[in-house]
């Protein structure tokens, strides 16, 4: 195996890990990796399929909690973001956005951590459609952008004091949904060439590994070290988004 393929499965491995514990982030944290190594243009379509593979085989894991009417309304909202965050890739001001969404990401993270090292308990709200459809728009301009659709969803189900398992049920079906919908206009661009396919299929061992091992510590993993996992990982996507 070439080493460009030893370090795409060894990037690909971590980021199903972070993934199979946290419920997104695989992209980020793939991306942290790998577009050190890889060109844009082979790193993007790979993500993209390995975030869709990795996020469907963990998503029957919460399959019954899903709670489908609030889902198909975050889907919906960031469907009709994905075009703003294109238009906005192509004519406007996107590192500018993006490094203020990672200033956002490590402000609330870094809060909640030293909140939790003071043991200050979380808040805990139920929020509106209307929250849930802004959240869901701003994620697919992100999306469009850049393919950053887990990490708004993420903060939001923390900031609500969301149970792990609720969570969880929420941000890994619409991760996938929302690659499932990137999946084509990738196709139609012509961005899945052989050689991308070909890395894609070389890393699915490596994937299919860290998502195992990622869900059986999801299993054992106490709530309160979860939302650390789970913030610690915002922290992380932040700091990428901005350096």
């Amino acid at each position: 195996m070439s080493p460009d393929l030893l370090i795409l499965s060894a990037g690909c491995f971590v980021a199903a890990f972070c993934s199979g514990v946290a419920g997104f982030a695989f992209v980020l944290v793939a991306a942290a990796i790998l577009l050190h190594v890889l060109p844009p243009s082979t790193t993007a379509p790979v993500l993209v399929l390995g975030s869709l593979f990795v996020q469907a085989l963990a998503t029957p894991a919460v399959w019954r909690d899903i709670p489908w009417r609030r889902l198909g309304l975050l889907v919906a909202a960031a469907t009709l973001g994905v075009p703003v965050g294109l238009l906005v890739l192509v004519h406007g001001p996107a590192p500018t956005i993006v490094a203020a969404v990672g200033v956002l990401l490590v402000v609330y993270a870094g809060f909640a951590l030293l909140s939790i090292a003071l043991r200050h308990a979380p808040a805990r709200f139920d929020a509106g459609a209307r929250a849930d459809a802004a959240v869901g728009f701003l994620a697919g301009i992100l999306g469009g952008i850049g393919g950053y659709v887990g990490a708004l969803p993420a903060m939001w189900t923390d900031l609500q004091g969301m149970e792990k398992r609720a969570a969880r049920a929420l941000l890994q079906p619409f991760i996938v949904a929302m690659q499932a919908i990137t999946t084509p206009g990738l196709a139609l661009g012509g961005f899945f060439t052989a050689e991308t396919l070909l890395m894609a299929a070389s890393a699915v061992p490596a994937m299919l590994a860290g998502t195992w091992l990622g869900l059986r510590v999801y299993k054992v993993i106490p709530a309160q070290a979860f939302r650390v996992v789970l913030l610690g990982l915002l922290l992380v996507s932040g700091l990428s988004l901005v350096i």
